[in-house]
This record gives structure tokens, sequence and C-alpha cells, in this order.
């Protein structure tokens, strides 16, 4: 990345796919921002720039670079592959961390000592920030490995009475879905997984409440 790339970089301000950090705090903080971005669409994690676009530097680029390095290899489970450069913009270095979005997703920031076996946070990016991922957004993050079981896709008295309720409504929540068909959550998530799978419905994470709509109507909304 040369400085007229990074320039333009910070001047579209922080967002989904863009983060700054004035400096380095810890390795666990820095990890949640890894893990958000390589489990939403990838990003760039700046060093040495403030919130507000201003350009201040980092004191010693080789530290941030170890110390990233670090939060990638020791506190993300499954560890996180990251790109770092350094770019010298108005007489300032500025630490540059590339997150490509990973096909090992998700990805969740652990406890340093990986023999408790213990599951950490997954984190995804919503507008300018990292937040814990709802259940419905990590099963279908594992649905959608490479490694995931095909899909087997079985339309039944479930599915069509599922497909007649938003007909009507419009959406619906994993509970709500639960109590239509009295099932448990867990069948009713796995259910509705399938489905958006196989692109019939749209997980929608911008409420309190994660919901499902029909591709369709996902579709009308946004034109």
């Amino acid at each position: 990345m040369n400085r007229h790339q990074l320039r333009q970089l910070i001047s579209d301000g922080e967002g989904v796919r863009l983060e700054f950090k004035r400096r380095f705090t810890s390795p666990e903080k820095i990890a949640k921002e890894l893990c958000a971005f390589a489990n939403t669409q990838g990003g760039y994690l700046l060093f040495g720039v403030d919130d507000d676009g201003s350009i201040v530097g980092v004191e010693s680029e080789k530290e941030q670079i170890e110390l990233v390095q670090r939060a990638a290899d020791f506190f993300i489970e499954p560890p996180l592959s990251v790109r770092v450069e350094v770019v010298e913009i108005e007489w300032k270095d500025v630490v540059v961390v590339i997150v490509e979005p990973s096909p090992e997703r998700p990805h969740a920031v652990v406890e340093h000592d990986r023999r408790s076996n213990r599951r950490g946070v997954v984190y995804v990016r919503s507008r300018a920030e990292s937040v814990q991922a709802s259940r419905e957004m990590v099963r279908l993050m594992r649905e959608q490995r490479p490694d995931a079981p095909p899909l087997q896709l079985f339309i039944g008295d479930r599915e069509r009475r599922l497909f007649a309720y938003l007909e009507m409504h419009q959406r619906i929540t994993v509970a709500e879905f639960a109590r239509l068909v009295n099932i448990s959550r867990r069948r009713a998530l796995q259910i509705l997984i399938r489905l958006v799978r196989a692109q019939v419905l749209v997980l929608h994470t911008d409420a309190p409440t994660n919901y499902f709509t029909l591709v369709d109507d996902a579709i009308a909304s946004q034109s």
C-alpha cells in the first residue's frame, strides 16, 4: 500500500472494513478486531491513526508488528493469518494490518493458555464496531465453511408453514418459528440456517434480535 492509497483509506472513515487505533492496547483487544474482520468481510486495522482520522504515527513499528502477530497466533482460534505493512506518511509511520475474510470462520478470541480447551468469543463487524456474534451468525459461519457437510434441502410441512407465515408477516425469529411448528429452538435454527445456505432466506443482524426474511423480500427492501 502506498501513501496515496492510505490517504484515501483514511478519508473514507471507520466502517465495516476499517478501524483506526491511535496505539496498540493489548493482544486480547487487537485479537477482537482481527477476529471480527476475518469473520465478516475482511478489512484494515490502522495503528497510528486517531479516531478523527488524524495521523499520529507509532513509536516502534517493529514492536507493533510483533504484537499484532502474537495476537493473531496466540489469542485467536483457529490462528489467523494477516498481512502487515508499514507506510510512511507525513513523516510518521502507520502500521497497516490487512485481514482477508477467512474460509475457516468462525474465529474466536480465546484465553492465552490453549491447554484449557475453553471456547472463546466470536466477533463480527457491525457498521464501525466489532460486536459479539449471535448464535445464528456463528451457526451460519460454521455451515458455510468449505469442510461443512453437503447441503441437503427438504421442503416439508414445517417449511411450508414457515413460508406461509413469512408471506403474511415478512419476518420471523428462531423463537417464533420454534413456536409456530412446535419444535425446539435448536431444531428451528437448523432448518432456518439450511434455508439461508440454500439462498431461500436471508439472516438479518440489524436488530436487537436476529430475524429471517425471504430472499425476495430482502431484495425488495434494498431497492
